[in-house]
């Protein structure tokens, strides 16, 4: 495989860690009450759980059936029109939009590499047509975390210009200094082992706009193991948008208004199946999200030719227009800086990038949509490892795999103690 390391310049490398601080998925924040108290109230307990319960029911559709999953999930399937995306005061009262129109230059034939399915679905039971399935969301997936007032969202914080100190790390390519109108990724899926609850390990692509201020625009889309969000170590399909820098609008998969899912066979934030072995079978799952050039609506598309939904143009400021930037690539985070030992979360395979195809994670034939809504490849991938001895990147191009780049690492070891 022919590799080659892209330079970056001291403007970029400032801009990039800048950008990843607000980019961070994380454990959310701490409010008056919250799963970790120890001193039990009564009042306090039984406003809490009202709270849980009531947002329960604002999540929670009605079905007309459940599955359930292997892993213990259950898996609702609610009627198109009733999904959580129409409470949103922008969406009330509308139905899922007329299908897009796809960029130029998409191949949906068979790919060489076996398509990811998801554990749910194993046994070839789906939901009915005109109806979406969606994972159906607990008690304890609200127990489990930090801050039950924003659940199912990132953390809100100040902007700063360090990434070294807020515990996230990162192996990523990117472009920027254009304008971008989607992007396409092949993405190796593994399950990298996380070394607590707090902590998780993730694999995506991210489309961006704006000033990297309180106007940040950012579609997302890829796989993540989140204990604290999901209650296991499975890798998960997943989604998050925003529209004002994590602070008040997105959320993960469908657990707020906004992404309109159109789609019966997929469910978001559910268990990918099958995954990579090392030196074994390699699977992956191909992630498209762009602009239809008609309504101007973002669509989502996994796999091959597999439309997921769409988040609607009037949910953002900056992508009702294009993105700026376009990203993709690992992040963890580390809860270990107060023992001043590295966390032992893996990112990607848990192996480095030197070691290539079957043991390392991969980004391949990543891409670009113009203008024109015509896939492209990329002309100016850079890379960057913020912590590089604990988890690194080295990309390539071939003819095979276009654009690539092989990423993670194991966290601790003996170069990163």
């Amino acid at each position: 495989m022919a590799s080659s390391c892209c330079r970056i310049s001291p403007v970029i490398s400032v801009f990039v860690l800048f950008m990843f601080f607000i980019f961070s998925v994380c454990p959310v924040e701490s409010v008056s009450f919250n799963g970790s108290d120890q001193n039990f109230h009564p009042r306090k307990e039984s406003v809490k759980m009202k709270f849980i319960r009531d947002r329960l029911m604002k999540i929670n559709k009605p079905s007309i059936k459940t599955i359930q999953s292997p892993d213990g999930d259950l898996i609702d399937c609610v009627l198109s029109h009733l999904q959580p995306a129409f409470d949103h005061p922008l969406l009330k009262g509308q139905k899922p939009m007329e299908l897009p129109e796809r960029p130029k230059g998409e191949n949906t034939t068979s790919s060489v590499f076996k398509e990811n399915v998801q554990l749910w679905s194993l046994s070839g039971e789906f939901c009915p047509e005109g109806t979406i399935p969606i994972r159906r969301t607990t008690e304890q997936d609200f127990l489990r975390a930090s801050s039950i007032r924003r659940f199912g969202r990132k953390i809100r914080r100040p902007i700063r210009r360090d990434s070294s100190s807020n515990g996230h790390e990162h192996a990523v390519g990117y472009v920027s200094g254009n304008q971008y109108y989607g992007a396409k990724a092949s993405i190796n899926v593994w399950a990298p082992r996380v070394a607590n609850q707090y902590e998780f390990s993730i694999s995506q692509l991210w489309v961006i706009a704006g000033s990297f201020g309180n106007d940040l625009n950012t579609i997302e889309a890829g796989w993540q193991v989140s204990p604290q969000l999901y209650g296991d170590n499975y890798p998960r399909f997943f989604t998050y948008w925003t529209s004002d820098a994590y602070q008040a609008t997105g959320c993960y998969n469908l657990l707020c208004s906004g992404f309109v899912q159109i789609n019966h066979r997929i469910a978001i934030g559910a268990a990918i199946s099958p995954i990579s072995s090392y030196n074994r079978g390699q699977f992956d799952i191909s992630l498209l999200v762009w602009k239809d050039p008609k309504h101007g609506n973002w669509w989502l598309e996994f796999g091959n030719g597999v439309l997921v939904g769409y988040w609607p143009s009037v949910l953002f400021t900056h992508l009702r227009n294009h993105a700026n930037m376009v990203q993709f690539g690992g992040e963890i985070v580390n809860n270990n800086r107060a023992s001043n030992s590295h966390t032992s979360t893996q990112m990607g395979s848990g192996h480095f990038a030197g070691e290539g195809f079957g043991k390392a994670a991969y980004f391949r034939n990543l891409k670009v949509v113009d203008w024109d809504n015509s896939l492209m490849p990329l002309s100016n991938l850079r890379v960057l490892a913020d912590h590089p001895n604990c988890y690194n990147i080295r990309g390539g191009i071939n003819r095979v795999w276009g654009n690539y780049f092989y990423y993670g690492g194991p966290g601790r070891n003996s170069r990163c103690p």
